[in-house]
């Protein structure tokens, strides 16, 4: 991408493959360069409801990249470079709770980091930074996304505390039961570090969480088979269609201008 200050698109989403048809034939693939190395994939860009709106499979087109293994500072910083200012990142997860269903979305307000190996700031020195992570969603971003959700009469919880594991290993009996007594909601792989690295670039970063599965301590108690990898692609690929018609909304009544703390609290954080 030759000219950085061009403005290629203004919302990002960050998601599984089936997202390619979103755009229709009208969309472009990009290769966007970082200092970072290379993204997941290439970028596609096209216009929905009038917006620019830019399109990255968080594992790749084929689901070749392993969630330890995303690249994510590539990722955001390759939204930065082309304009996007918010991200809407859809994500697989597990309930940890009973009330909370296979097939329900939650529009996440809270995480706790569990994961090992991951490069998961920008601010690695010489320049230091301080972001704050009180409250780490975008909270207009998110009553927008419930909203919509109630609007299209979809089960959804308005607020969610997501445990996000290392990968790509499923948890332990001991561990899903943990983390439900820790008072977690949900348990992913992806949604650490993207959602940090975006705050720390001033972007406004929105979940949703789609439950694929109860995780296995709930599984445990029921005496149901654990959950596993061709369960929970399923059981996304069922609701994806419910996934796209939720999304089209929020990018159809965003307003135009941002009244959130999402760059202002970047602004803040340098030292």
């Amino acid at each position: 991408m030759k000219n950085k200050s061009q403005k290629l698109a203004e919302i990002g989403i960050i998601g599984g493959s089936g997202f390619y048809d979103f755009f229709g034939k009208n969309a472009k693939k990009i290769e966007v360069k970082t200092k970072f190395g290379k993204t997941s994939d290439k970028i596609t860009l096209g216009n929905i409801f009038g917006k620019k709106v830019a399109f990255l499979p968080r594992h790749g087109k084929n689901h070749q990249i392993p969630p330890h293994k995303i690249p994510y500072k590539a990722n955001i910083m390759a939204f930065k470079k082309i304009g996007v200012e918010r991200i809407i990142a859809p994500s697989a997860v597990g309930s940890l709770k009973k009330e909370i269903k296979p097939g329900d979305f939650v529009i996440c307000d809270q995480f706790i980091d569990r994961t090992k190996k991951r490069d998961d700031t920008f601010f690695n020195g010489p320049k230091v930074a301080h972001i704050e992570m009180a409250y780490p969603y975008c909270e207009d971003l998110r009553k927008i996304a419930f909203f919509r959700a109630k609007k299209l009469k979809f089960r959804v919880h308005p607020k969610g505390t997501v445990v996000v594991i290392e990968g790509p290993r499923f948890s332990t009996v001991a561990e899903s039961i943990s983390f439900s007594k820790m008072g977690c909601d949900l348990i992913n792989m992806t949604q650490y570090p993207e959602v940090v690295l975006a705050s720390e670039l001033g972007l406004c970063y929105l979940n949703i969480s789609l439950v694929t599965d109860y995780d296995v301590g709930i599984y445990s108690r029921s005496k149901i088979e654990p959950v596993s990898i061709g369960q929970v692609l399923a059981n996304f690929k069922k609701n994806n269609e419910k996934l796209k018609k939720l999304i089209s909304e929020i990018i159809k009544n965003l307003p135009e201008k941002k009244k959130c703390d999402c760059q202002k609290k970047a602004e803040r954080a340098a030292v």
